[in-house]
């Protein structure tokens, strides 16, 4: 039986937008072990669903793909944007700390 994870990937650090977080992805989990090859050094394993990442334009569309294949899946739900509402004159506040 296969296992997958399904998440909204968080932006990177070099974004300053939000582009690419608003699909959801189903990524298979690895079952095989993971071994370095000799000659190269490269990490590699005998399956080849580690590879496969599926992007869904909503969870529910990625869970039922899921349920119609049947993979196991854990949804992992994002976490909510804390925005700290300021004023740009707080930027020059005298009790800010320097």
């Amino acid at each position: 039986m296969t296992k997958a994870r399904i998440y909204q990937p968080a932006k990177t650090a070099m974004q300053s937008g939000r582009a690419k977080t608003k699909q959801w992805v189903l990524e298979y989990d690895t079952a095989d072990a993971r071994f370095v090859e000799p000659l190269m050094g490269w990490t590699g394993s005998q399956g080849t669903l580690s590879q496969l990442t599926l992007k869904f334009d909503t969870l529910d569309d990625a869970k039922a793909y899921a349920d119609k294949r049947g993979i196991d899946y854990e949804v992992e739900l994002p976490q909510e944007r804390r925005l700290a509402n300021r004023a740009y004159a707080d930027n020059f506040a005298y009790t800010r700390i320097r």
